[in-house]
């Protein structure tokens, strides 16, 4: 059976494009509602950055063990939806009463956080109950490159939402679209695997086990090392680049969304090419070439100074992004296919979660440094030390079996 005559993976990429869209809205709409409406300072954005990412690093071992042994990953992922919409509605409610907080966005950023965390466990594990093992990277790719056709259009309709309706209000979008993805995915009628009977085992044993299937493998170790070291410096600039742009480049909420729409457009052409460029020199190597494109992308950035034309600092920020959406796509694709198609499927979860919290949790210490950097040598300065900080995801791809096409799909 062809992919797109699968209907249950059908729902399941309507549900996740609908989500993904509202999750761009709040993307933009939750950092511009610290900077414009609680006037947060740049330790602050890095507290909040930090905060939608710290469940990463808290709870991906467990929560990756904790997957592994529940039957029905479907239901976790209804679950997480339907509690990340009741999260978000929290921040146009307190807005309307005019009691919202920092402290508040800061909170509903981990607990929306905590609960996208068990969706990518749960939903990594099961893709492949849905999608033949053949057919991994072509699902991934689709999934991605839908995602990336909506998020074009989200960082717009953010800004200009923000601008009509206020941004605590405009992410009222997204939680709306977590809605739409559990009425899908409650369709979906695959049947998943049972589980065979072992006698329990220690929390700690299942801990180690997909820790030690990650590092023990020198194509996920290096997966794990490149991604680790970009979500670092890539989370550094990110902390700030909405209060930079904002308050020293002068660009309106508009302006910047339009800028990282162009994040999106690149993250569309590289889902369309990842499959193209496997097919063509290997997994191995497509994640290789990717990890190139990221200290570019990084070092596009900082270019933007205080003084510029706004339309040229926003040209050079839209820049960034396009090259990083690229590179990110045709990484993400290929790393994610190959290691779904290499792991046996009831390590599926602890290895995932092993993933996660060596990746993912990256990003709130790279937010939490970006944020620190930022209040102590200033914005711009911040963003080229990233920058330079970038070039040390190379070597993890360069010296790794990934320069080979041995891993070709």
């Amino acid at each position: 059976m062809k992919l797109l005559e699968n209907r249950d993976f059908r729902r399941l990429w309507a549900g996740e494009t609908v989500s993904d869209f509202g999750s761009q809205v709040t993307l933009l709409a939750l950092p511009l509602a610290a900077v414009l409406t609680i006037h947060a300072g740049s330790f602050q954005m890095g507290v909040l950055s930090a905060a939608g990412m710290l469940p990463f690093l808290f709870f991906a071992l467990a929560a990756g063990v904790w997957t592994d042994r529940r039957t029905r990953r479907r239901r976790i992922m209804i679950a997480a939806d339907l509690g990340r919409a009741a999260i978000l509605l929290t921040v146009p409610a307190a807005a309307a009463f005019g009691v919202l907080s920092f402290a508040q966005l800061a909170i509903v950023a981990f607990a929306a956080g905590t609960l996208t965390l068990f969706f990518r466990l749960a939903w990594t594990s099961y893709l492949p109950t849905i999608v033949p093992r053949e057919q991994l990277v072509d699902a991934n790719s689709r999934l991605m490159t839908s995602t990336s056709a909506a998020a074009i259009g989200g960082p717009s309709l953010a800004g200009a939402l923000v601008g009509l309706v206020t941004a605590p209000f405009a992410i009222l979008v997204d939680a709306v679209s977590f809605l739409v993805s559990a009425l899908y995915l409650s369709r979906i009628q695959a049947p998943e695997p049972e589980r065979e009977a072992h006698a329990p085992r220690p929390w700690r044993h299942d801990l180690a086990v997909g820790l030690r299937f990650v590092s023990g493998d020198r194509l996920q170790r290096a997966i794990a090392g490149s991604a680790a070291t970009l979500n670092f410096f890539g989370s550094v600039q990110l902390a700030i680049v909405v209060l930079y742009a904002s308050t020293e480049l002068g660009m309106t909420p508009g302006l910047i969304g339009l800028a990282f729409a162009a994040g999106a457009v690149g993250a569309l052409i590289g889902a369309v090419l990842a499959p193209r460029v496997t097919a063509r020199i290997g997994a191995g190597p497509a994640i290789l070439w990717a990890t190139v494109l990221f200290p570019i992308a990084l070092a596009i950035l900082p270019l933007a100074a205080p003084g510029q034309p706004r339309l040229v600092a926003a040209s050079i920020v839209a820049a960034s992004e396009f090259v990083g959406g690229i590179g990110v796509m045709v990484f993400d694709v290929n790393s994610n296919g190959l290691r779904q198609a290499v792991t046996p499927h009831e390590l599926i979860g602890r290895t995932a979660g092993a993933m996660s919290f060596l990746t993912q949790s990256a990003k709130p210490l790279g937010s939490l440094a970006g944020g620190a950097l930022g209040a102590a040598v200033g914005l711009h300065t911040t963003l080229w030390l990233a920058a330079a900080g970038g070039l040390l995801v190379i070597p993890w791809t360069v010296f790794s079996p990934l320069r080979s096409d041995a891993t070709r799909a």
